[in-house]
């Protein structure tokens, strides 16, 4: 045989098996499981799927996990249908490791919130005052009544925010609580508007809000952490599938492997725009896809949406130094990035939002 046509047969042969390879090593991937999966409420079993099951950008996949240790993450998962896609620690981190969820966990105080005025023991279109008295603000009594729950869960009470100003935009003493617009005509990032809420709910079921978490939202979940007090906040620490956890019950509307945690009727309207000012803002859930936005450190309305590289549909807990639970409806995503700030320190939505949808993007479209 000659040698060129040998070479050319040998071509050939090489081609066939590696391509016989490839056809084998896809039938040997199991298709992608389908339907909603919870996980157990005790133990560490979770269900996984692989990137490669999914039709996934597999080959951009450690361009992601590089991405994630360069900026300081310390957790990260994506949840597919409930199923664990990718679970990476960095930076001396692990699964059982807790973290600060900073504001994040103001959308989980939202979320108790509306169980209480499933359960009856609340209105959030009552008046503050029904329920902390008519002392808890230095407005007047005319100024005070205009403001309900509601206004505490969409930032709109127009007390003062004393914006950039840490300690009075903290504190919920009356002394700090003053007057700047009507409740429900300015829209301003206020922590100590927002703890008062944690206050209603005391006042209101009869049990520490820290209990009230526990026994209605996080015991019915599986999720592990607790509340502590530090800098005049009350903060939510948990591990990382704990957070997943939390966005799982999200993106089932409310509804944890059958059992119905919180109304769809509060549900629909806390993950909605809830005002005309900042309509990126639901009932302490931040929103992409929609008209304006306000950030936390402005009254500034500026043209949306909150994170152009991710879905329009995708609505987010949002916390300082980067801490975020997304949920996507359209496509089934709960993703969780816990760790120290990416680099620009805001205390809810920064830049790292969309540079790191730009990552996810790639592996996952």
């Amino acid at each position: 045989m000659k040698p060129k046509v040998f070479t050319f047969l040998s071509f050939l042969f090489l081609l066939f098996i590696g391509c016989s390879s490839d056809s084998d090593n896809d039938m040997n991937e199991p298709p992608a499981p389908t339907g909603m999966y919870f996980p157990s409420l005790q133990g560490d079993a979770w269900e996984t799927v692989t990137t490669a099951q999914l039709n996934w950008n597999t080959e951009n996949e450690q361009e992601l996990t590089n991405y994630l240790e360069a900026t300081n993450t310390k957790g990260f998962i994506i949840l597919k249908n409930g199923r664990i896609v990718m679970e990476k620690y960095f930076n001396g981190h692990n699964q059982d490791a807790e973290w600060t969820w900073y504001s994040a966990a103001k959308s989980l105080t939202a979320t108790f919130v509306g169980i209480a005025q499933d359960e009856g023991l609340l209105d959030i279109n009552n008046k503050t005052s029904d329920y902390l008295g008519e002392e808890w603000s230095k407005l007047s009594i005319e100024k005070q009544d205009l403001i309900t729950v509601r206004h505490h869960l969409t930032m709109t009470t127009g007390l003062t925010p004393h914006l950039g100003d840490y300690v009075p935009w903290v504190c919920n003493l009356p002394i700090c609580l003053d007057y700047t617009a009507d409740a429900g005509t300015s829209w301003a990032y206020h922590q100590g508007a927002f703890m008062l809420l944690q206050d209603m709910i005391t006042e209101s079921t009869g049990v520490p809000f820290q209990e009230y978490c526990k026994t209605r939202v996080t015991d019915k979940i599986g999720m592990e952490g607790q509340w502590t007090s530090d800098l005049g906040l009350n903060i939510y620490n948990s591990n990382t599938r704990s957070m997943a956890r939390f966005g799982l019950l999200m993106l089932n509307e409310g509804v944890w492997g059958g059992s119905t945690i919180v109304s769809k009727s509060y549900y629909d309207e806390m993950t909605n725009t809830s005002q005309d000012i900042n309509k990126s803002y639901g009932y302490l859930w931040w929103l992409n896809g929609k008209e304006t936005v306000v950030g936390t450190t402005s009254t500034t309305v500026l043209e949306g949406p909150l994170v152009p590289n991710a879905p329009n549909d995708m609505f987010a807990a949002l916390g300082a130094n980067d801490q975020k639970i997304y949920v996507v409806p359209s496509q089934d995503l709960v993703i969780v990035r816990c760790g120290d700030s990416a680099g620009e320190m805001q205390l809810g939505p920064s830049s790292f939002d969309n540079e790191l949808w730009g990552k996810i993007n790639a592996v996952i479209n």
